[in-house]
């Protein structure tokens, strides 16, 4: 089967659904003392809600996205759940990620990496959707796959968090520290991801035209 030449698609959705399972009750219970971010400003809960379950929305639906296999043999629940990404996911997500990154309790740094995160993850998921519509498929592909590194920077963060922590914490004045890992973690986690993004689609089109250089250029 086509879908087994890609083994990278198993143990990504194993991740992905692990992390939501993870991350997502917390915010299901309507307890803000349970929320892993806190901060004194009203409106930020709800916000912080519909920014995490919109998020959740987004990265489960961006792994079936990504499929091969799927897209191949269901283009119109291709087309579907591509829809739930957009509207359900990154729109609201997005949207509401300006707002708590603008009142983030973490300090500038932090601040403007999730601004700067929330306009791009806003733009690359509009410009994926409108070249589908456009059946411009080559560059929905692109943008797309730039959307999709934006969106596992979900997960990405945290993983820079804890780095932040084993690295930073007997070096930072504990009063600092979460600022600290909160400015590396939010500047890690979705730059990196960009630029892996940018090198595979940059080199993956110079591997597939090698072979037909190799056989352009044997003698007849």
């Amino acid at each position: 089967m086509t879908w087994l030449r890609k083994p990278w698609v198993g143990p990504l959705a194993f991740v992905v659904v692990a992390f939501v399972a993870f991350s997502l009750p917390p915010y299901l219970t309507g307890d803000r003392l349970q929320a892993r971010v806190q901060s004194d400003w009203g409106p930020h809960y709800p916000l912080l809600v519909v920014h995490v379950a919109c998020a959740s929305i987004a990265i489960l639906t961006c792994v079936v996205q990504i499929w091969p296999w799927f897209r191949g043999r269901f283009p119109t629940w291709h087309r579907r759940i591509g829809r739930v990404y957009v509207f359900a996911g990154v729109l609201p997500a997005g949207l509401s990620g300006l707002v708590i990154g603008y009142m983030t309790p973490f300090g500038p740094v932090a601040m403007v990496s999730t601004l700067v995160l929330s306009v791009l993850w806003l733009t690359f998921t509009w410009l994926a959707w409108r070249a589908a519509r456009q059946r411009r498929f080559r560059d929905h592909r692109k943008w797309m796959i730039r959307s999709f590194a934006l969106t596992v920077s979900i997960i990405t963060n945290r993983i820079w968090g804890v780095i932040g922590f084993l690295a930073f914490a007997d070096r930072v004045p504990e009063s600092e520290l979460p600022h600290t890992i909160a400015g590396i973690s939010t500047w890690a986690g979705w730059t990196i991801p960009l630029l892996l993004s940018q090198w595979w689609l940059e080199r993956r089109p110079r591997r597939r035209q090698a072979p037909v250089e190799q056989r352009e250029t044997v003698p007849v």
